[in-house]
């Protein structure tokens, strides 16, 4: 049976406390790579903490960040890490570091930039243009940040639909009256229409006036779900994902003959390896 021993490290970060929110981070880790985890997978922008706005400006602000990922990357030794950021290239990006043993794979950039109600993040980042899929422990995973899950031709369905099993979603989601049941309907939607697992690690904690509810979930293929972080505390989910089940349902799901969907505009689709399967060696329970 194929299975991936994810950790989801629902932390309650500050902006710009990059020292407290790093701490967090590696001793996050720690603990998961104590507990024989694959994956750990950290919040949106965990390393600067959620929203920075026009902090962003500040090229101190985007220095301090960086080095914090390389100590991240020190730190990665026997376990695959994504966890949010901001990058720096060309321009700015939202953006979600894929870490593994000692060595960043890959950035992904958020694609679907939301720019109502609270949100303003078109105003400080480009929008990614890659779905990469990442085979991780032999699984293949996808991983998208926030508002690219939130929409069904999404990122998420063109990973799914070019071989994804697994469905990461990094997020920092504030909580109003009834968020926590629209969130799980939706993931649950998503889950169930790219037979697929989605797991979304969700931020916890308050900045300003927004309030982030945590609440950290696993949604299996048939969009049920599987497990969920605590609400309105700092958590740390640890979930064995049967991987095999979602194989079985999509070979007997007539919808998948049809081959996978246009990718998007300028999206682009790869494939990267960043850790083989494992050995057949008792994990920690």
């Amino acid at each position: 049976m194929r299975q991936l021993r994810l950790c989801m490290a629902q932390i309650n970060t500050t902006v710009g406390d990059f020292e407290g929110n790093l701490a967090k981070i590696l001793k996050a880790i720690d603990e998961a790579r104590s507990f024989g985890t694959d994956l750990v997978t950290f919040p949106e922008l965990a390393v600067c903490g959620y929203p920075p706005e026009d902090l962003l400006f500040k090229s101190q602000f985007l220095e301090r960040n960086l080095k914090c990922i390389n100590e991240v990357v020190g730190n990665s030794h026997d376990i695959v890490v994504m966890v949010g950021f901001v990058d720096q290239r060309d321009d700015i990006y939202n953006a979600a570091a894929i870490i593994h043993d000692g060595r960043l794979v890959d950035v992904y950039h958020k694609i679907l930039l939301p720019n109502y109600g609270v949100f303003d993040e078109d105003r400080y980042f480009k929008a990614g243009t890659r779905c990469p899929i990442y085979t991780i422990a032999g699984v293949k995973t996808g991983v998208t940040i926030c508002e690219d899950m939130w929409y069904e031709s999404g990122p998420g369905t063109v990973q799914a639909h070019h071989g994804a099993e697994i469905l990461v979603n990094i997020s920092a989601s504030p909580y109003h009256f009834r968020k926590g049941d629209f969130r799980k309907r939706m993931l649950g939607t998503r889950a169930a229409d790219n037979v697929a697992i989605v797991a979304h690690t969700n931020l916890v904690g308050g900045q300003d006036e927004l309030v982030f509810d945590g609440s950290s979930m696993v949604l299996d293929e048939k969009g049920r779900l599987v497990a969920r972080a605590r609400s309105f505390q700092e958590d740390l989910l640890i979930v064995d994902l049967n991987v095999d089940s979602v194989l079985g349902a999509r070979l007997r799901d007539p919808r998948r003959r049809k081959g996978p969907p246009p990718v998007e505009g300028l999206w682009t689709v790869h494939n990267i390896l960043v850790s083989g399967a494992r050995s057949a060696v008792a994990r920690p329970p």
